[in-house]
Order: structure tokens, then C-alpha cells, then sequence
């Protein structure tokens, strides 16, 4: 199936200033100039002595409580609205030396009112429980921020006194040390080799190209090529990379020991109160449904035709190539017609969001890659993206909107203290808005072939973001606590447990290349400690409630938009139960996993 259309898809990369205006964003919107900007920069900066005037007077009386967070509140609202528009007008073009000025200084500054209002929580928590309560009988105003003193209080037994705390916060910057090594080593001091073509030209491997110019290639020797250089170049380092991990692992354990927690999965998981309960939930399920897995793995081996299903066979696409190709202005329209479901709020929102210029479409020189939504308290939720004509970037636009969606109905139905949710729900609105576009796309779409594509990047959704973020997760379990148990995570350990996690995902049906074992090495995410399960959980509570509001309707739909306007009112695992989804059981793990099995149903007998 081809959608014909006229592009907006150039047929060369365009400078910004070639970029029509209707396919940028309107960060005017935020500052109409830069002289605006200077002026917050400056009242900001003259908040800072004023902040730190309270230190060692929150226990005075509940005004004087409610004026500290008052004052951290309202210069953390203008400090938000300097972050994102120096940043985002530094995406636009990284290469312009007024955005990068703009986005360093305003990074000072964060760092700057943050070590000013480092106080408060040790301070809070010195106050005896009685006398905060009479704080809020005394001071009406200050209910405003009962729930946060109530997280407060949770965590009193893991928060230590003013001065550890101090010296904990002067830990945090060597603790990331790990991640920032990390980062400048694989992104700027690392060298991958030149892979050689199906032509034998030499293309050179980069981190962005490996899995759409090489794990995605339709020619075996292409992909195998690019998988062994990729894994191999880390392999070059891996005493390097087990050191560097072994000391992310000692900085999480250190971390969770000095405020009182058992293990570092308990501190990482208590800091938005989910059990850890609901980690070996997932862990189990994902375990018990590993048969789905390796019937998939099966149809994929039939379809690719090899012998053998190697490590580096799990990502190219199984369906012949199919032209679908569809432009940035229809894409908009398809997916106001898959959120239909959602009610007239929600389209009329969205809809109003890509008139008002809520999205950076194109790419163009020197502009930032991938796509992401950003904004803050008092700013409309932008979109970047950068736009091809094709069904990918259509999901991509659709997955954005969903977060813009939810930060937009968060932020317009909550005070600030709340006006912003946890990682924990981050993508759940994002992969709700992919399932209804998938499921809209399969009841209007008749094409075999563009019906099989659509379905097989269902199934390859689930294999990489729930099972395969579930083989993360329990790696990180792993090595957490064999470190917590006194062992050395040398390299050698730290591959022997990817390998062992690798063969119980993949070994019944695919040859696990050895090489393999070196794969956590190219996993940043694991300098987030415990930090990638989440992903997990995210598509398992999207595609449960997605389902709900296809067949339950107007019910469902309402709980849906209230759990979008509750940002952090409540904890998360409580604001997902509310909306239908209870995650301290295994059940929306596993309605997800069937979700995967009828996929997988349907693509059979498409094939």
C-alpha cells in the first residue's frame, strides 16, 4: 500500500533558515527574545541569597515554612522555562555558540539553586512529626504541600542529618563519575572500525547507524559483520568497561548503605514508593511466558529462512518491504482519528497543539537527533522530531504526543508542586497513543503486506521493550547482588552472568553468539541504576489500559484522562491502580504477554 502525497520531506538536508516557519516550533511562545530571558537569568540569580536566608528557620512557624517553599517554588518555575528554551533553541542548531552559552550558564545556574535549597529536606525532617502537623492546622495555605511533607516523612528513616547530607551531596558529583566517564569514553574517545558492505565498500559504524544500517540489513553478512564489530570494539576495553561498571555498582551500594536501605534495588524502587515486589513480579512473569518468546523467535528463524537464528538475525524486519509512505501534515490527521477513542478534549487538545506549532518537524543541518517531548510548568509540551515520510516517524510523532498529552493535561489540572509525574509512568501515555494507532491502523487497513508490517513492529515491541528490558533488569539484579555478597564483578563475572540470562531468553531457539557476553558494555542505561525495568512495566500498563478503553469506552476513558491530569498528586503505583492497572500484581505483566500472543496469532495467519 502507498499513500501518495506531496512531501514535506526535503530532498536535501536544509539549513534552519530553509525551514518553512509552520513546520518549526513557536518557542516564542516562551521568550519572544533573548533580552527576555537575560532578565529571568538575572531575578532568578537574585533569588538565590534570598532562598538561603531560611536556612535554619523552617522550624519557626508554618508561615515561615510556606514562604521557603513558595519562594524555591517560584524560582524553580522560572529556572524551568530557562532550561528548556536554551536548550531546545540550542537543538535547533547545535552548532550555534549563543544557545550553547545560554544552556551552560543555565546548567550554573540549576547547580547554583539547588546547593542554596539543599537544606530544606534535612531541615523538614528535623522537625518533630507533632509539630509539622500543627504547622499545617496553623497555616491553611501550607495544605498545599501536605503531600510532599508526607513523602517526606515516608523517607525520614533513610534521610540522614544536615551535615551527612551535606557531605552526601558532595558524594553524588564523584558517585556519577562512572556515567560521566562512561558517556565521554563511548561518545568521544572511542573508535569503531569500518565495516565492509554487501559491495565491499567500507561504511563506517557508528552508535547511531548499527542498528538501521546493520542490524537492520536484509544482507546476513552485513549484519553479522556489523554485530562483531560493534561488540567486538567493547570487547577491546572490557577490562576498561568492567571497571567502570564494578564502580557504578560500588556508588549505587554505597549510595542505598548510608540512608539505611537493605540493598540498592530497595533504595533505587523506595525512591517513588513501588515495592520491590514489583520487580520479581515482572521477572517471574517474564519468565514463565518465555515459550511466546521462542514461538516467535521460531516464526522469525521460518521466515528469514537461515539454518540457524544467530544474536544478530533478531532485528531485521521478517516482512518484505512494503511502501507505506505518508507525509507529516496526514499523519497528523490518521492519528487525531486513532485517539478518537480518547474523547473530543483530548483530540481538540492535540489538535490544537499541532496548529500552534507544538512540533520541530524537519531535520536540518547542525540539529539535534532522534525525537523527544520537553517543555515545562507555564510552556506549551513541544515536540522534536525530524520528519521522514514514513510509518516510523508516524508512530515517532504519535509516541511524542502522547507524553506532550499527558504533560499537558498534568500541568493544566495541578498546582506546581505536583505538575509533573515519575519515570515510573513516563511511558505509559507514549505507548497508550502507539497501541490505539496500531489498533486503528489494523481496523482500517486491509493490505496483507502493510497488515503484517504493522504487526510486526507490535511484536518486535514487545521482544525489545518487555522482554528484552526484563533480561536487563534481572542482569542488574544479578550483579547488584553479587557485589552486596562480597564477590568482584570482574569482567569476566560480568559476562558470564549476560551470557547465562542470554541463553535462558534466546538459547532454545538461537545460537548465542559468545560475543554476546560483552553486550551490557554498550548499555548506558545501566549507570541509571534500576532504571530500564520500567520500560518494562511502562508498555505492560499502556497496552492494558489502551485495551480497556477499546472495549470498555467512556468508563475507561475516564479514568484514563484523570490518571493524565494527576501528575505527582499521589504515588504512582496508586495513580496507575486508579486508572486500572495494579502493578503489585503480576496481571497487567501478563495481559500484555497475551496481547503479544494474539499478535502473534494474527501474523501466522497472515504468513
Amino acid at each position: 500500500m502507498s499513500i501518495a502525497a506531496t512531501s514535506a520531506t526535503p530532498a536535501k538536508t536544509p539549513t534552519r533558515t530553509e525551514v518553512p516557519e509552520n513546520l518549526k516550533w513557536d518557542l516564542n511562545t516562551i521568550y519572544s527574545d533573548n533580552a527576555l530571558w537575560e532578565a529571568d537569568f538575572l531575578k532568578v540569580k537574585s533569588m538565590i541569597p534570598s532562598v538561603e536566608t531560611y536556612k535554619g528557620r523552617l522550624n519557626d512557624s508554618g508561615a515561615v515554612l510556606l514562604q521557603a517553599f513558595n519562594l524555591s517554588d517560584e524560582a524553580s518555575q522560572i529556572l524551568g522555562r530557562l532550561y528548556v528554551y536554551a536548550n531546545m533553541r540550542l537543538h535547533e542548531d547545535t552548532t550555534v555558540s549563543t544557545y550553547q552559552a545560554l544552556a551552560d550558564r543555565v546548567g550554573t545556574l540549576n547547580n547554583e539553586l539547588n546547593a542554596a535549597a539543599s537544606f530544606m529536606t534535612p531541615e523538614i525532617l528535623a522537625i518533630p512529626e507533632p509539630q509539622l502537623k500543627k504547622f499545617l492546622s496553623d497555616t491553611p495555605a501550607l495544605q498545599l504541600y501536605k503531600t510532599k511533607l508526607d513523602e517526606l516523612n515516608r523517607r525520614r528513616p533513610h534521610v540522614r542529618n544536615a551535615e551527612v547530607e551535606a557531605l552526601l551531596a558532595q558524594a553524588a558529583e564523584v558517585c556519577g563519575g562512572p556515567d560521566k566517564i562512561y558517556e565521554q569514553f563511548t561518545e568521544a574517545d572511542m573508535e569503531l572500525p569500518k565495516i565492509l558492505d554487501k559491495n565491499g565498500n567500507e561504511i563506517e559504524l557508528t552508535q547511531g547507524n548499527y542498528r538501521s544500517r546493520f542490524l537492520d540489513s536484509r544482507d546476513r553478512g552485513e549484519r553479522q559483520r556489523g554485530f562483531e564489530g560493534m561488540l567486538g570494539s567493547y570487547s577491546k576495553f572490557r577490562n576498561t568497561f568492567g571497571a567502570l561498571y564494578g564502580a557504578q555498582v560500588k556508588a549505587d551500594i554505597f549510595s542505598a548503605r548510608s540512608r539505611n536501605y537493605h540493598s540498592s534495588i530497595e533504595a533505587a524502587l523506595d525512591g517513588i514508593n513501588v515495592p520491590v515486589s514489583v520487580y520479581s513480579n515482572l521477572l517471574d512473569t517474564v519468565h514463565s511466558n518465555l515459550p511466546k518468546l521462542h514461538r516467535y523467535l521460531e516464526l522469525r528463524k521460518r521466515v528469514l529462512g537461515v539454518d540457524e537464528l544467530h544474536m544478530y538475525d533478531l532485528y531485521v524486519p521478517i516482512v518484505a518491504e512494503a511502501e507505506y509512505k505518508v507525509t507529516y501534515e496526514e499523519a497528523q490527521e490518521i492519528i487525531l482519528k486513532a485517539l478518537a477513542p480518547l474523547g473530543s478534549e483530548y483530540v481538540n487538545s492535540l489538535r490544537g497543539g499541532f496548529d500552534s506549532r507544538w512540533v520541530d518537524v524537519l531535520e536540518n543541518v547542525g540539529k539535534r537527533s532522534g525525537a523527544y517531548s520537553w517543555g515545562s510548568y507555564g510552556t506549551n509540551p513541544f515536540m522534536l522530531m525530524n520528519w521522514q515520510d514514513t510509518m516510523d516517524s508516524m508512530f515517532t510523532l504519535a509516541h511524542e504526543a502522547g507524553h506532550s498529552m499527558h504533560s499537558f493535561f498534568t500541568r493544566k489540572n495541578q498546582p506546581y508542586p505536583y505538575a509533573d509525574y515519575t519515570l515510573f509512568v513516563a511511558e505509559v501515555a507514549s505507548i497508550c497513543n502507539e497501541t490505539l494507532l496500531r489498533h486503528h491502523l489494523l481496523q482500517t487497513i486491509e493490505d496483507k503486506q502493510i497488515r503484517k508490517l504493522v504487526i510486526n513492529d507490535a511484536l518486535e515491541g514487545f521482544r525489545t521493550t518487555l522482554y528484552r528490558q526484563a533480561l536487563f533488569a534481572q542482569f542488574e539484579k544479578e550483579a547488584h547482588a553479587k557485589a552486596e555478597a562480597g564477590e568482584a564483578l570482574t569482567p569476566d563475572q560480568l559476562c558470564t552472568i549476560f551470557k547465562a540470562i542470554n541463553d535462558q531468553f534466546y538459547g532454545p531457539v538461537c545460537k548465542v553468539d559468545d560475543i554476546i557476553s560483552m553486550e551490557w558494555a554498550r548499555i548506558p542505561h545501566f549507570y541509571s541504576p534500576f532504571y530500564v525495568y520500567q520500560y518494562s512495566t511502562g508498555i505492560s500498563a499502556a497496552t492494558a489500559l489502551a485495551h480497556q478503553i477499546i472495549t470498555e469506552g467512556e468508563p475507561a476513558i475516564k479514568r484514563y484522562l484523570r490518571f493524565l491530569s494527576s501528575g505527582s498528586s499521589d504515588y504512582s503505583i496508586n495513580l496507575l491502580k486508579d486508572a486500572g492497572v495494579d502493578l503489585s500484581t503480576p496481571a497487567p505483566i501478563q495481559q500484555a504477554l497475551d496481547a503479544f500472543e494474539r499478535y502473534l496469532d494474527e501474523f501466522e495467519t497472515l504468513i
